[in-house]
């Protein structure tokens, strides 16, 4: 399985802010020492294209993130001062789920050892996301011809109101939220499904909740699942307020990328939010979820005869149709 990491483009940011820049270090550290994947398989990941982030970002919002001319509202909104390494960081980002998406077509799973950014909207970013990652991904690979019908699955603790804003009208992208009903954002935008889940949720309601979408998510027919794997659903999340184990998290990996490849449905794996005080209770967290990616590789690696073929454009072969699960 192929990974991607960006942790050494790092942003300027003050001592006390609350984002937890370190995590995606100690991530790529963990998954080395612990012998998740070896050093050969962690690939640098370029900068996404310019034009490539105008798919789904106005040429107005690139131009402005490109050339430092945010205004301090805007700067607030996404909780990031502008930098050049702002600039850079949030480019690679995006350019590793492209990598991870293109490497899951081949390989059947590949990740981001980054990325999650689904609270960028078409014209201005938000929560602490500057351009979304999987928005750019997916109408990449669609426009190009790659896939016909992608898939979203977020189990970010927080709705991926970006994601859901920009796809809302794009019969080709089913967009699936499980999500905290009164968390952040506080007003929620439309997904083809949303799961708004109470406060304090534990392990087994959870994964009850996630099967049943699961369930309606694959019946739309996608050629390429993005999993958008937040570590913040974690009982010991600051900003959380579910009260997911980690081992629960665990399982709620397992569950949809077994799922997926019982399917035989590709999947590219993108980090999302995580806020525990404990840095290394999330570096942990977003480790096993590459761990069980690595272990449903291993399933790809052994089924690659009974993939779909691509069709002659280079798309994979049609599924049926989910406009039916549309909501």
């Amino acid at each position: 399985m192929r990974a991607f990491y960006c942790d050494h483009f790092v942003l300027p940011l003050p001592a006390s802010h609350r984002f937890p820049m370190d995590k995606y270090a100690r991530l790529r550290a963990r998954v080395l020492e612990d012998g998740i994947l070896p050093a050969d398989a962690l690939h640098e990941p370029g900068a996404v294209a310019w034009d490539d982030l105008t798919r789904v970002h106005t040429a107005d919002y690139v131009a402005r993130v490109r050339d430092g001319q945010l205004t301090r509202e805007e700067q607030r909104r996404i909780g990031f001062p502008w930098s050049p390494q702002m600039v850079e960081r949030s480019r690679r980002s995006v350019g590793g789920t492209l990598d991870a998406a293109r490497a899951a077509l081949q390989d059947g799973v590949s990740a981001n050892l980054a990325g999650g950014t689904h609270h960028a909207f078409r014209d201005r970013g938000e929560g602490y996301c500057v351009f979304n990652d999987v928005a750019v991904a997916a109408a990449t690979l669609l426009d190009t011809g790659r896939v016909r019908h992608v898939a979203v699955i977020d189990l970010d603790v927080h709705q991926g109101n970006g994601t859901a804003a920009i796809f809302e009208h794009d019969a080709r992208v089913f967009t699936c939220s499980l999500h905290g009903a009164a968390n952040y954002p506080f007003r929620k935008e439309r997904s083809d499904l949303d799961v708004p889940l109470p406060d304090g949720i534990a392990d087994d309601e959870y994964l009850a909740h996630l099967t049943g979408a699961l369930d309606l998510v694959l019946a739309s027919g996608p050629d390429l699942v993005f999993f958008v794997a937040g570590a913040d659903p974690y009982e010991g999340d600051r900003l959380g307020r579910m009260r997911l184990t980690e081992a629960g998290l665990r399982r709620r990996d397992a569950i949809v990328l077994g799922r997926c490849y019982a399917e035989r449905v590709p999947v590219a794996v993108s980090m999302a939010g995580g806020y525990a005080p404990d840095v290394d209770a999330i570096a942990r967290i977003h480790a096993g979820t590459i761990a069980e990616a690595a272990a449903c590789a291993r399933l790809w690696d052994r089924a690659i005869p009974c993939r779909p073929s691509p069709s002659p454009s280079g798309a994979s072969a049609p599924r049926q149709s989910g406009d039916e699960h549309r909501h």
